[in-house]
């Protein structure tokens, strides 16, 4: 059996190295199949043995665009540095709590967070139906399970017209996934795997004076959707007076992936 893929990226500053290696534990500790742990950096100094680097993957643009911030986009080339197989994309600041063999076995071609998810309901949207179905409709792109190779699609419809891309869709994940569901090719993970610490984890907002965050069942993995972000959390800090953040011995285990 040809062992599993688990893909993150670095580049620039924002990210330590620190990051990568506790993710590559996280993923050795709630992952018992073989896999390769391999990140796409632009500087891999700092990161522990046994994570494989390669370069940060070129999107292809066409002469005159130099715009990467949707970098990501490029894991969806045709010729990945000539890996293949079944890959697990993970974004950095992110916790994992549970087991990860799941996300290889549920069936289908394409799986990802639904955006919507992972945030409280926005009545404003109600006002725009149409937009607020697509938006209902994204895929939050933290955590994604593909075939190397096999949604290229994404990529060429990318760099065939950058401009419109990106003047049509805000972020990438929104062009994504509407790629994604133009092939019938998007589908989401079982919205309890994948939890928000903001929203599922903290009581809701002065409830969160009086109990401290805890783990929902069947939780796998723990994002920082909005603020937030991970660094804050840890340190107990939420950013606004109505939200309280309690003790998180819990989290700070995970995240150093502790036996």
């Amino acid at each position: 059996m040809e062992p599993l893929l688990i893909l993150t990226m670095k580049w620039g500053t924002l990210y330590g190295p620190h990051y990568v290696n506790n993710l590559a534990r996280g993923v050795r500790k709630h992952l018992n199949r073989p896999h390769r742990f391999i990140c796409f950096t632009d500087d891999a100094e700092g990161l522990e043995p046994g994570i494989e680097t390669f370069p940060l993957p070129e999107l292809g643009l066409p002469a005159g665009h130099s715009d990467t911030r949707w970098r990501k986009l490029a894991l969806f080339r045709k010729d990945l540095f000539g890996l293949q197989g079944t890959a697990l994309f993970l974004d950095l600041d992110q916790i994992i709590v549970g087991d990860l063999t799941p996300f290889f076995d549920h069936p289908g071609p394409f799986h990802i967070i639904r955006d919507d998810d992972l945030f409280r309901s926005n009545p404003l949207r109600k006002r725009n139906p149409k937009r607020d179905a697509f938006l209902h409709s994204v895929g939050n792109s933290s955590v994604f399970r593909y075939e190397i190779g096999a949604h290229s699609y994404i990529l060429e419809a990318f760099v065939a017209d950058p401009d419109a891309a990106t003047r049509d869709f805000e972020i990438s994940q929104q062009f994504q996934s509407a790629q994604l569901a133009k092939h019938g090719h998007l589908n989401y993970w079982p919205s309890e795997w994948c939890v928000s610490f903001k929203k599922h984890c903290v009581p809701p907002h002065l409830a969160s004076y009086f109990s401290d965050p805890t783990l929902p069942a069947g939780a796998k993995i723990v994002l920082f959707a909005g603020n937030p972000k991970m660094d804050d959390a840890l340190e107990r800090k939420s950013g606004v007076w109505y939200r309280r953040i309690g003790n998180v011995d819990w989290l700070k285990s995970a995240w150093a992936a502790q036996e």
